[in-house]
């Protein structure tokens, strides 16, 4: 059973997330060839505060 992970920013909207893992889930089930329920989807959501680039934290970079 293969494991899809999706780590980033928070997407908040339930709509958005089913759109997401249904079009990751139909790219991944036409490379391996296998059906969509052998597919695990885990989206990992990060809110800003969470992740710095450049030693600075995405909370405190809005504006820049």
């Amino acid at each position: 059973m293969p494991n899809i992970e999706i780590e980033g920013p928070r997407l908040g909207d339930m709509d958005k997330k089913r759109k997401m893992v249904e079009k990751i889930t139909d790219a991944v089930q036409e490379a391996y060839g296998l059906n969509r329920e052998a597919f695990v989807v885990i989206i990992r959501e990060n809110p800003p505060e969470n992740v710095a680039v450049g030693g600075i934290l995405l909370a405190d970079r809005s504006g820049k």
